[in-house]
């Protein structure tokens, strides 16, 4: 039977028998469904990881000097947290040899931040994220002004009472007046506020526009730790990769030589990259595949398992039909070819409909959840080689039972 033959044949059978197509095409078509479903939600997330949650974090062509990894989770046991956690502390007196080791032409930045309570005349307290910043860290950090100034020198350097806010902090502590020029308490201690960021969106639900940044040196240092005199972090950024590396390993021989480090002792202080939240994000991209392939993979076995009776069945209902073939002349692969395109053509006309519907609910989901689903196209072209491939594998044990009936039995069948 030719192959345009057997194809509109399976596709007849569908038309003609509803009820048993529908079950045929039931378990592939949710199996392929939750598959793109999940590759959606994969990709998505993927994509905001790399083109723009990292570089919120970590700024491109940048590292971060901490005492630990803030960027790791999963696989670490107790014993290394405990580890991080009796490493000595970053203090500002760290800073300047810091900086007078990197390669001319790099910024820097420091920052310190923490959870506070920030309140105005308007408003309730509210509980904002405090960071306090010196150097580049505008510049750094690519975060723009929608309206007002950036700090002076004279206000980092002399830590005056000033602060630009997060979008999120107009209508948390100002609902309903122009915030410039007002006065915001952080932790007590008033400030004036002199600028507004551009939004930074969220992810996941988490907004990243609640906060206030005011100079490290203004009385904001004795709310973000426990001494006035620590520092969280030191960003530094390069022009380009080369002067990153270069930049790196001087930061890197500054901090040994302070804290006394001999050669065979390892670095006891984190410096992060934005290779190093990506690599973060493939740790658990690795689980999420897992999990994502398994779940659709016990759809597509029962789809299979399915399959595979209702083309014994149909092998059962048309063995006269078989008989007749072979009398005429069919052969065995003849019989084999046709039973086995059937079967695909089921299976691969259920893994379309999953197909719609998983990309119809990826975009729902990204509609009405935070979630960032994104389709991929190279998971539509999975979700057909699946289905076909389910169909084959399903349909080779009733192609191959139909293909060796005898002819005279066949015909004897009623």
């Amino acid at each position: 039977m030719p192959l345009f033959e057997a194809v509109r044949l399976a596709l007849n059978t569908i038309r003609v028998q509803k009820l048993k197509s529908f079950f045929t095409l039931a378990g592939v078509c949710i199996g392929v469904m939750f598959l793109i479903t999940v590759v959606s939600i994969i990709e998505g997330m993927g994509r905001y990881m790399k083109d723009d949650l990292v570089g919120k974090i970590i700024a491109i062509n940048s590292f971060e000097l901490r005492r630990q990894p803030n960027i790791n989770i999963g696989d670490v046991d107790q014993s290394e947290w405990d580890a991080w956690r009796r490493r000595p502390r970053l203090y500002i007196s760290d800073l300047l040899p810091v900086v007078e080791a990197l390669p001319e032409g790099t910024r820097w930045a420091q920052e310190s931040e923490n959870s506070v309570t920030a309140t105005s005349i308007y408003s309730r307290p509210r509980t904002t994220n405090a960071i306090g910043v010196d150097g580049d860290w505008f510049a750094i950090k690519k975060l723009a002004l929608t309206d007002g100034r950036e700090f002076t020198a004279q206000e980092l350097r002399q830590g005056e009472n000033v602060a630009i806010i997060g979008p999120d902090m107009i209508d948390r502590a100002f609902p309903g007046v122009d915030p410039i020029g007002r006065e915001l308490r952080i932790g007590g201690v008033p400030y004036r506020v002199i600028g507004i960021t551009e939004s930074r969106g969220s992810a996941f639900g988490i907004s990243f526009d609640n906060f206030v940044i005011a100079p490290w040196r203004s009385p904001i240092r004795k709310l973000l730790n426990p001494q006035p005199q620590m520092i969280d972090a030191v960003v530094v950024q390069s022009e380009n990769q080369q002067v990153l590396t270069e930049a790196k390993e001087r930061v890197r021989a500054v901090m040994r030589t302070r804290r006394g480090l001999r050669p065979s002792q390892p670095d006891n202080f984190a410096m992060e990259t934005s290779e190093s939240a990506l690599e973060f994000w493939n740790k658990i991209q690795g689980y999420l595949v897992i999990a994502g392939v398994a779940l659709p993979a016990i759809g597509l076995v029962v789809g299979a398992i399915v399959i595979m009776n209702i083309m014994l069945v149909a092998v059962a209902e048309r063995t006269r039909e078989i008989g007749i073939r072979k009398a005429l002349g069919a052969k065995r692969r003849d019989i084999l070819a046709q039973f086995l395109v059937e079967s695909a053509t089921l299976s691969t006309v259920g893994a379309m409909l999953g197909i719609a519907l998983g990309i119809g609910f990826s975009q729902a989901i990204a509609a009405v959840s935070p979630l960032p689903a994104s389709v991929a196209p190279w998971s539509i072209v999975v979700g057909v080689l699946v289905g076909a491939g389910v169909g084959i594998i399903s349909g080779v044990y009733p192609a191959s039972r139909a293909s060796r009936l005898d002819p005279v039995v066949a015909l004897r069948q009623e």
